[in-house]
């Protein structure tokens, strides 16, 4: 099973969401989740995944999921290979068990260009980034993603139940 995963703060909570499909390709979810979380972590700069980290593992936890997968809404290394992101804290957090893919809107300053992803008809690339799969792989999979827009569609999905968006 692969979980895509996504984190909308307030100002003392949280909302993370995520969707639940078999198969990259798929249209639609075969789950959706939504957890509230209380009492969050300020952000600190340099250090965004002592913020992210346990909303996502709330959720994980709450709903008692076994992905094989996760998708977050960021990247797994910084630079691409060794600057650890949230998405390689998550996946040591499993214990390097679970492979992670993580997909950026914009490029961190230190991942090279060579990260960048072009989906449909946009100009503007995701960045991709990954743990326990290769790149290639990775980047491969993002591509195959349904939806004919930049975004894929259950990523946007996700984004959107995080942000208590039911339907759009």
């Amino acid at each position: 099973m692969i979980l895509a995963v996504d984190v909308h703060y307030r100002q003392c909570s949280a909302t993370a969401a995520g969707v639940l499909f078999a198969h990259w390709q798929d249209a639609a979810a075969e789950r959706e989740l939504v957890t509230e979380i209380q009492g969050i972590e300020d952000y600190q700069p340099g250090q965004f995944y002592k913020r992210e980290l346990p909303c996502i593992l709330q959720l994980i936890a709450a709903f008692d999921l076994r992905p094989q997968v996760i998708v977050i809404d960021g990247l797994v290394y910084l630079n691409g290979a060794t600057q650890p992101g949230m998405g390689c804290h998550l996946y040591e957090a499993f214990e390097r068990s679970v492979a992670v893919v993580g997909v950026a809107k914009k490029r961190f300053r230190t991942l090279p260009e060579s990260y960048a992803l072009l989906r449909g008809g946009s100009k503007r690339p995701l960045y991709v980034t990954a743990a326990g799969m290769s790149l290639e792989s990775a980047r491969a999979r993002i591509l195959s993603m349904h939806g004919p827009n930049r975004m894929p569609l259950l990523l946007k999905r996700v984004d959107q139940l995080s942000r208590g968006i039911a339907d759009a």
